[in-house]
């Protein structure tokens, strides 16, 4: 999938996402913002309650995408047969558009009005929710090949001495300019592995990038490169000192990866059993939908 397909590809979800809560909170405001005792008496009641056609269609809706979501996202990441079908942060993305619209499908079909049970897969699936975006912040700063593999230090490492290579054979890029730029890449600055740690390096750091590209930029035009030039070769430099930063926090996102399976995955396991719960009473009552 090209930048631009991949960009069309995650538009279409933010827009979906956002067109579809929208839609659904102008048309039901009324009905939603309604004190329980009066709706009964809304002319939306019949559509917008739980049991109604649109309320429970959304009920539907929204637990078919959140087990589709997880299933397609285990299936790609844990039968070989699936591990080449495609790139795995995209199926990642998938994962996570679907398990976010439809628990607010979900919660539309709650009309706002949830307790016992029911309350306590709502407040798992806000946990996973929540959790999923504290994930996804993890996960994208754990670095991977492009198919979704999972880089060592060595390989890293490696990756370093091939950005500093092009900027000096691609980019022609002088010694001293080089040395800065992997001064700047110098990941063992941080000398504890700590969260608080690592939050306080990953705001130094960004400061001291922008900083160090700065001069980087301005003694390229010295050297008389042409604009063009200079952004070609600071993207090189950046991805240089990204890299670095990286390989600098990979034990410590390596290691809060694993903690926080230890709060998504039982949530996860919580909200789907009382999910499946309460879709086996509501059958065993007889409510149908449209099947």
């Amino acid at each position: 999938m090209g930048k631009r397909a991949h960009s069309i590809y995650v538009g279409s979800f933010f827009v979906v996402g956002v067109l579809s809560t929208l839609l659904l909170a102008i048309n039901g405001y009324q009905y939603y913002t309604t004190p329980l005792v009066d709706r009964f008496f809304n002319a939306q009641n019949s559509l917008l309650e739980p049991s109604g056609f649109i309320g429970e269609g959304l009920g539907v809706l929204g637990s078919l995408m959140m087990i589709v979501g997880v299933a397609i996202y285990m299936l790609r990441k844990r039968v070989k047969a699936f591990l080449h079908i495609g790139y795995l942060k995209n199926w990642l993305e998938l994962h996570i558009f679907l398990c976010t619209l439809g628990p607010v499908f979900v919660l539309f079909h709650t009309s706002f009005k949830f307790g016992g049970i029911v309350a306590v897969s709502f407040w798992s699936m806000t946990a996973v929710v929540l959790s999923g975006v504290v994930g996804r912040f993890l996960y994208v700063r754990i670095p991977k090949t492009i198919q979704g593999q999972i880089l060592g230090v060595r390989e890293l490492d490696e990756l370093g001495r091939v950005y500093s290579r092009k900027l000096q054979t691609d980019y022609h890029v002088d010694d001293k300019l080089i040395r800065m730029i992997e001064t700047a890449s110098d990941y063992t600055q941080l000398k504890k592995e700590t969260l608080h740690n690592s939050i306080v390096f990953l705001m130094k750091d960004a400061t001291h990038m922008r900083r160090t590209l700065r001069i980087f930029g301005k003694q390229l035009k010295a050297a008389g490169l042409s604009h063009a030039e200079i952004i070609r070769t600071k993207r090189v430099a950046k991805s240089r000192m990204i890299l670095a930063r990286r390989i600098r926090l990979l034990n410590v996102m390596h290691r809060f990866f694993r903690h926080w399976h230890i709060v998504h995955l039982p949530f996860a396991i919580i909200m789907f059993l009382i999910m499946f719960i309460h879709i086996g009473v509501v059958f065993a009552f007889g409510y149908r939908w449209i099947f």
